[in-house]
């Protein structure tokens, strides 16, 4: 057996224990920590997302408990802090309309790639 074999050894689990930091543990303590900074730094008036997807206006804050506004009927419902994923404006996604473009692009080929005009 060789000396230097026990060395290499622990230098290569030593190396696998850092590249899982710096590539695991590291980006999701600093997401955590994001995370619970926008947590606690809600104010009346920001628009925020819960995590099953209710969006609304914060209209109220006490401890943990947080009032929001969502809808058109300005519906009122109470959440936990920990509950909240996101603040800002909503993406709303694009209409319809670009997504029957490309199907109507589709239905133009048959199944082995040719137009349809070409057969």
């Amino acid at each position: 057996m060789p000396v230097g074999s026990g060395y290499s050894s622990i230098i290569i689990f030593a190396v696998i224990i850092v590249a899982f930091y710096f590539l695991l543990i590291r980006p999701e303590s600093k997401r955590k920590k994001q995370v619970t900074q926008m947590r606690s730094e809600l104010a009346v008036g920001d628009e925020i997302t819960t995590i099953g997807g209710i969006t609304g206006v914060v209209c109220g804050i006490k401890n943990d408990l947080i009032t929001i506004e969502s809808g058109e009927d300005r519906v009122r419902i109470q959440i936990m802090r920990w509950a909240i994923s996101s603040r800002g404006p909503v993406d709303v996604p694009a209409p319809a309309a670009a997504s029957t473009e490309k199907t109507e692009e589709k239905k133009k080929f048959s199944l082995f790639g040719k137009k349809k005009d070409e057969e």
